[in-house]
């Protein structure tokens, strides 16, 4: 079992005081919720830093330096800009960020599932992004939907009566069935769901994490579809998006499978995580 470092404030003290001393004396304090992936802390009023908790967000932060600013002109909607990345060190593994800070609140469903103008939004991001030009590192390219066969199907299993095991299935065998991608893989931010949007003003205004971020099936990122929108909204997106059927049907098995391990993994403990991965599990069932 992964050993994971223990993580404070006094570490985060120690780490930004030594490694970037001219934020020193900005005070330094929790932001809560965090993440799974992230220990998140307040720097100032401008700035946050973000210490990855496990192996699996070790990469992001040089991952995100890299290619965020040739990514964010292309772009609609503002994405994190890191303003450094730190080193190990006192004990702590792993490269971290330090980023500015972006206002916002985290997008709900209750705000924005009936909003037409921000699925048309988000079907604006989407098609900037897949038409991101450059050349991609060979690790940035993702995994086929079929590397989840044995995983997803597992989480069926292990999800009992929680949901319809027979339309899940169905629903499963169909997408891996489903016609590839017609053209090149695209670029794609691999982890498109409610938890990774902020608004303001009840408007969309960005997009963050984007430590899934490769070149691969345009159909992972039509996650939000089933996070955040209603049937109606959906159908806006899916038309300003101009989805067609296979890649569609590949959507909902990236939002099946998505759902499920994350609803194994975590709803017994988390409340939220058990509403929302109920909610896209149900939602990629209606289609």
């Amino acid at each position: 079992m992964e050993t994971l470092p223990t993580i404070d404030v006094a570490l985060a003290r120690r780490l930004v005081d030594t490694q970037f001393p001219q934020w020193a004396g900005s005070p330094l304090l929790p932001h809560s919720p965090g993440g799974s992936d992230h220990v998140i802390y307040r720097l100032g009023e401008d700035l946050s830093v973000r210490l990855p908790r496990h192996t699996g967000a070790i990469n992001q932060a040089k991952k995100e330096a890299e290619w965020l600013p040739r990514l964010a002109p292309h772009l609609p909607l503002a994405v994190p800009d890191l303003v450094g990345v730190g080193e190990p060190d006192f004990g702590y593994p792993w490269p971290w960020a330090v980023s500015r800070w972006l206002d916002g609140e985290v997008a709900t469903v209750d705000a924005l599932s009936g909003s037409h103008e921000a699925a048309c939004v988000l079907a604006g991001f989407l098609t900037a992004l897949h038409r991101f030009d450059a050349e991609p590192a060979e690790d940035l390219t993702g995994r086929p939907l079929a590397a989840r066969d044995t995983a997803t199907r597992s989480a069926i299993a292990k999800a009992g009566d929680a949901f319809d095991q027979a339309a899940m299935t169905e629903l499963w065998d169909t997408a891996l069935a489903a016609p590839g991608a017609d053209g090149p893989p695209v670029w794609s931010h691999g982890d498109f769901h409610t938890g990774n949007l902020l608004t303001t003003g009840g408007r969309l205004s960005a997009v963050i994490d984007f430590g899934e971020f490769g070149v691969g099936d345009p159909a992972r990122d039509l996650i939000i579809a089933f996070t955040l929108m209603s049937a109606e909204t959906r159908a806006t997106f899916r038309a300003a998006l101009a989805v067609d059927d296979a890649t569609w049907t590949r959507g909902r098995g990236w939002a099946l499978a998505t759902g499920l391990n994350a609803y194994i993994h975590y709803a017994a403990v988390n409340p939220r995580v058990a509403a929302q991965t109920t909610r896209q599990i149900t939602q990629a069932l209606d289609g």
